[in-house]
């Protein structure tokens, strides 16, 4: 028969118990998929505290994953064609966050494909999204894991820079002349009308520009200006969020290597990643090649 005490005692272990299940917090697998050296960085909101590593050195092949806290609330992005020295200053080609590899509270200077998260807490789901409202540096496709049923995968699987418009390229320094990233039309002209701001600050007046539209038909799930909330927002309640950098590894090097582009005709195949406003369509045959991506990177972990 039970005590008093061990009733007291049973009571109090349930509440850890559920304390700790309304604590949980997710992790981030982050992945570099592409054939060349990329730097994550990483970016806490103003009432999220930072994560274990704000940046870092992320080999091609190479996983890394990453604690958070409930209620976390940032930005994830890689970097290209950096250059650090011992004490970690330098500089990169794209994503840049100060000149260091730990970004330390510096986002990315745009261009730069974003992961944008904020997690849950209790019972309260997570929002997710991939933007290129900031521009574009490098294909990412966000995917929650440990889900039951599943959840929906975002992202951008399209190399932007083979059909970034001459007036948003960024052009290598390696005298290659290669595209390295394509800007947002607001930083290319710093139009209101591009930058949804002074009488265009409402989704009222701040509509899809011609360039937003490039973006947007080449990655339907993604972000592609300020508004585009209908058909870019995504929830979830996850045990971890897989970030993966070159899913489909056919991203050419910034310094002209010989891998094949990834051609925007390829998203023909892909059925699911069509606009609308009113559903959220999986993309089949792209969350299959990822399940078979990260199963095959555990087992062999």
């Amino acid at each position: 028969m039970l005590t008093i005490t061990s009733w007291k005692e049973l009571s109090i272990t349930l509440l850890f118990c559920a304390l700790i299940s309304h604590s949980f917090a997710s992790t981030f697998t982050i992945t570099n998929n592409c054939p060349y050296t990329i730097w994550p960085g990483t970016l806490s909101g103003s009432s999220s505290p930072q994560l274990s590593t704000t940046g870092f050195q992320l080999n091609a092949g190479q996983s890394i994953r990453i604690p958070s806290v409930t209620g976390w609330s940032g930005r994830i992005w890689a970097r290209t064609g950096c250059i650090f020295d011992e004490s970690g200053v330098g500089s990169c080609q794209t994503g840049d966050c100060g000149g260091k590899l730990e970004c330390d509270g510096l986002g990315a200077t745009p261009p730069a494909s974003l992961f944008e998260i904020t997690l849950g807490t209790g019972d309260t789901k997570d929002f997710y999204d991939v933007s290129i409202v900031d521009g574009y540096n490098l294909p990412m496709v966000a995917t929650p894991q440990g889900v039951p049923g599943g959840c929906n995968a975002t992202g951008c699987v399209s190399n932007l820079n083979m059909g970034c418009p001459k007036e948003l390229q960024v052009v290598g320094g390696d005298g290659g002349g290669n595209v390295v990233a394509c800007k947002s039309a607001c930083e290319a002209f710093g139009l209101d009308q591009y930058c949804c701001a002074g009488e265009f600050a409402n989704p009222t007046t701040c509509r899809p520009s011609f360039y937003s539209s490039i973006f947007k038909r080449a990655c339907p799930r993604a972000y592609s200006y300020a508004y585009d909330d209908g058909t870019s927002t995504f929830t979830c309640k996850a045990s971890d969020y897989a970030i993966i950098f070159c899913p489909m590894n056919g991203v050419k090097r910034p310094n002209g290597g010989e891998r094949t582009p990834i051609e925007e005709s390829k998203m023909e195949k892909f059925p699911g990643m069509t606009s609308s406003s009113n559903i959220l369509l999986p993309f089949p045959m792209l969350i299959g090649l990822l399940t078979v991506y990260i199963s095959i990177n555990k087992s062999t972990a």
